[in-house]
């Protein structure tokens, strides 16, 4: 199937959620966990849980992805900065279990100065103190787009992570179309851009795409999205992406710079270039 969605907002609940997204033609969507920059989470209603997880089973959603907040870093060289980060993603993954099977998205984070191996090592320190083999959701490293000292600029990186994490079973990649653009990986080469993929990390264990333009040339480690089309990636590119045979049944969410209008038109058009 094609699930293609959006990210929506959280504020009037999971069920409302689910029905925007069906107002625009949506089977998946993504959500911020609590507040994207800060630490407040609204508490969880069962009942609100329940009657998402009907809507998703009814019309055959795909998985839906809840993001974690930006301000997240459990690379930091500060230890409250880890500590709160660790709290945070601890926090999200008990509540997720109100919404089993999902996926749980995060930044990896970055080094700030410590040299990316230290950023590495803590990363994977900070996943082997959280994940629990309990949990019921997959937990999904985000490719970045290589600013400043981010980690996750490369699949290389995203291995060395998913290698040293002991429940690596509980772990996925969300590959984001304009970070690994930024990145300098070049979607018009798509067939050995996943080839590289597979050969580091295992397409197996791509579990989501965030489908966006960028407004940037390849290889500017900048990380500023644009709207499908309007961008250096482009519309024919980004549609052999969709249309890809090992991408198939993968979640799509658009993070393109819209709203909830833009994401209906651009769903349409997904829609419309989709022939698998």
């Amino acid at each position: 199937m094609f699930f293609i969605g959006c990210h929506l907002s959280s504020s009037k609940g999971f069920e409302a959620m689910g029905k925007t997204a069906l107002e625009i033609n949506a089977n998946t969507f993504q959500f911020f966990t609590r507040n994207p920059r800060g630490s407040q989470a609204k508490d969880i209603n069962p009942q609100d849980a329940q009657a998402l997880q009907l809507l998703l089973k009814t019309h055959h959603f795909g998985p839906i992805i809840a993001h974690a907040p930006y301000t997240l870093n459990p690379a930091s060289a500060d230890a409250k900065t880890r500590s709160f980060a660790l709290q945070t993603m601890a926090d999200d993954l008990a509540r997720m279990e109100y919404l089993p099977g999902n996926l749980y998205n995060f930044h990896p984070g970055s080094h700030v100065g410590q040299g990316a191996p230290e950023g590495l090592r803590l990363i994977i320190e900070a996943l082997n103190e959280i994940l629990t083999p309990e949990q019921h959701t997959t937990v999904l490293l985000e490719t970045m787009a290589g600013k400043g000292t981010e980690i996750g600029r490369s699949f290389d990186e995203l291995k060395q992570i998913l290698d040293g994490v002991k429940l690596n079973g509980k772990m996925g990649v969300c590959l984001d179309t304009c970070h690994v653009h930024d990145a300098g990986y070049s979607l018009a080469v798509l067939d050995g851009l996943l080839e590289e993929f597979d050969k580091q990390i295992g397409l197996k264990n791509l579990k989501a795409i965030h489908l966006n333009d960028s407004l940037n040339p390849r290889g500017a480690r900048k990380d500023r999205h644009a709207a499908i089309g309007q961008g250096e990636i482009g519309t024919d590119t980004l549609s052999r992406v969709i249309n890809h045979p090992a991408l198939q049944n993968i979640p799509f969410c658009l993070e393109t710079p819209n709203d909830l209008a833009g994401y209906a038109r651009e769903i349409a058009l997904l829609r419309s270039l989709h022939r698998q």
